[in-house]
């Protein structure tokens, strides 16, 4: 059995961050989607420069992607301009996570008191099963209070690709 997301919209991706730059060419190349229930999921494939262990992502790439995941879900509450700077990440791994397959990952805020917010995560493996899960704490920002660079069209924009209307994540089989 899988479940079911509701894609309300694409988020916005970058030309060089390691996690969704489509320019680098070392990076994940994540996409990331709002869900009607406010969560983020992203998708991804991790490549052989991602490897560890033979075979396997190294575990740093994991909570990078967690953390990336968590802190852009407090877009799904405000906007895309509104990020979530790291103040606290605690990481669990499970399991180990593969290379050269489909991976997800799910991303939500747990609560939010004024400029800070907490969130929680999962990278989940194609048989449903956790690999890693993080939860942490994130100073919400916007892009003139993190950067000088303008984020115009070259530094934060739409992907090209479609939207899903649904993503469906598969369940771990009992």
């Amino acid at each position: 059995m899988n479940q079911c997301f509701d894609i309300e919209q694409s988020q916005r991706i970058s030309s060089a961050c390691f996690i969704c730059g489509v320019k680098n060419q070392y990076g994940v190349k994540a996409r990331f989607y709002q869900t009607r229930t406010k969560e983020v999921i992203a998708r991804f494939t991790l490549q052989p420069e991602h490897q560890s262990y033979p075979g396997i992502a190294h575990g740093g790439l994991s909570a990078a992607i967690l953390d990336e995941t968590i802190g852009r879900a407090i877009m799904a509450h405000h906007d895309h301009n509104t990020f979530g700077v790291t103040l606290d990440l605690r990481i669990r791994y499970r399991r180990p996570v593969p290379l050269d397959t489909p991976l997800h990952a799910i991303g939500r805020v747990t609560s939010e008191q004024g400029r800070t917010f907490e969130g929680s995560g999962e990278l989940i493996l194609p048989d449903g099963k956790v690999a890693v899960s993080a939860q942490g704490k994130f100073i919400k920002r916007r892009a003139d209070q993190i950067t000088d660079a303008s984020l115009g069209t070259e530094l934060w924009f739409k992907p090209q690709e479609p939207t899903p209307h649904q993503i469906e994540i598969p369940t771990p089989k009992k």
